[in-house]
């Protein structure tokens, strides 16, 4: 997955759910994601009859093994010019992302198809290799604001 410059070649608009969950320490959890090789954000798409809640408590379970709950919205990410994003096999997708911070209530960190790696990452010090996008949505939820980003 990469970023696609030209929205115009975007054929499908997706809504997805990314997490922001912490450690002990203060840390956040990124994966390194197979198809890319970067570091982001868990979370996915929300398939039919399913919740932005739900949507990511299941996300979170498949790509890192862990059981969480929501705590908050951080905020809804829709800016073409940062969510329309393109596949290897040229499929073009504009996602609307709802993003959350999450509780972990258990489970053990493990890695899937989709998932290269889990780390937990200090807030200063966030890998280089990591997509913009959810470079920003991390500095949104350490502004810790009230009410949610609208991007």
């Amino acid at each position: 997955m990469q970023p696609e410059p030209d929205v115009s070649k975007a054929k499908e608009i997706r809504p997805s759910v990314a997490a922001i969950i912490r450690d002990g320490d203060g840390g956040i959890l990124l994966q390194r994601r197979s198809d890319n090789g970067l570091w982001g954000l868990p979370g996915g798409s929300v398939e039919i009859g399913e919740s932005v809640s739900a949507a990511i408590v299941r996300e979170v379970k498949e790509e890192t093994g862990l059981v969480v709950e929501v705590e908050r919205l951080v905020g809804v990410y829709s800016d073409p010019t940062l969510q329309v994003v393109r596949y290897n096999d040229g499929n073009v997708v504009h996602y609307i992302n709802t993003l959350m911070t999450c509780r972990m209530l258990g489970g053990t960190l493990q890695t899937c198809d989709e998932t290269l790696d889990l780390q937990f990452f200090a807030p200063a010090r966030l890998p280089e290799a990591m997509l913009r996008t959810h470079r920003i949505r991390v500095q949104d939820a350490l502004a810790n604001r009230a009410e949610g980003f609208v991007r």
